[in-house]
């Protein structure tokens, strides 16, 4: 943790060729935030109280909304083995860019970005399961073994973490190549390609019994926005871009102020 706060530092004041602009005293207390918070949702998580036989035995796939209903009681254990290839792989997306030498001269600045959107998308995650006990569609089948539902890992459903996590780091592969190639032809592809690694995953999650579908729904839409967000509000304004640069502006009439203006650059 200590080593990508520096890597930040050092890279702050060397940004002329890049498309974004960060700051140590501001990003290296939201990375160390969310790291933090990673952790202590983790613990939350690990606290829960697992199923007692009587409740598993009580359960009733009726008690599952119509919308998630159609995969209570999933339990690939091929499909669980399977989703950890696009979803590590997913991981290492980002490192790809060092191909890119715009990319690579600025290789710090991105790898601090890429690290404040993994600690972020943790930290939203392990904190909304942790208050959140949702059982897993798994604990619905007959085939697996009451040890495992009785664990409290059992109660994680909500939401997909794995599905959030392989969505931060693809779109943000996407989105730092986009932002780095704003002519390149293959940015289409890249953001399909993006679209596509969580989707995977996601859909293994599902057949795996980890996830309902609106589990699954909901880390995609929170690892992509954060993905994209993270990098676009480090993003320099110009002419092209968005940013959210709050601009406080005084209102005179004759010589005395009458208020003030807020406005935001888009």
């Amino acid at each position: 943790m200590i080593w990508c706060l520096v890597m930040t530092a050092q890279v702050s004041q060397a940004q002329n060729d890049s498309p974004y602009r960060t700051k140590f005293v501001v990003d290296a207390p939201i990375t160390a935030a969310g790291m933090g918070l990673s952790y202590y949702g983790l613990t939350r998580m690990q606290d829960k109280d697992g199923l007692t036989e009587e409740q598993i035995a009580n359960l009733n796939k009726n008690q599952v909304n119509s919308f998630d209903r159609f995969s209570a009681g999933w339990d690939s254990d091929q499909a669980k083995k399977v989703s950890d290839f696009p979803f590590y792989g997913s991981f290492a997306l980002p490192f790809l860019l060092a191909f890119d030498d715009d990319v690579r001269s600025n290789a710090g600045q991105v790898f601090g970005m890429y690290v404040q959107t993994m600690a972020i998308t943790g930290a939203l995650f392990t904190m909304s399961n942790a208050y959140n006990p949702r059982i897993r569609p798994m604990v619905y089948s007959p085939d697996v073994e009451m040890e495992e539902k009785t664990r409290a890992n059992a109660r994680n459903s909500f939401y997909a973490g794995h599905t959030a996590a392989s969505a931060a780091a693809s779109f943000f592969f996407a989105k730092v190549f986009h932002d780095f190639n704003p002519d390149s032809p293959a940015r289409k592809y890249v953001w399909l390609g993006a679209a596509a690694v969580p989707a995977t995953v996601g859909y293994l999650r599902l057949r795996a019994g980890k996830h309902f579908l609106s589990d699954n729904l909901l880390g995609y839409a929170v690892g992509a926005a954060v993905g994209i967000v993270v990098p676009q509000l480090h993003k320099k304004s110009d002419n092209n871009g968005f940013s959210l640069n709050p601009t406080i502006i005084p209102t005179f009439n004759g010589t005395a102020s009458q208020g003030a203006n807020l406005s935001y650059t888009f």
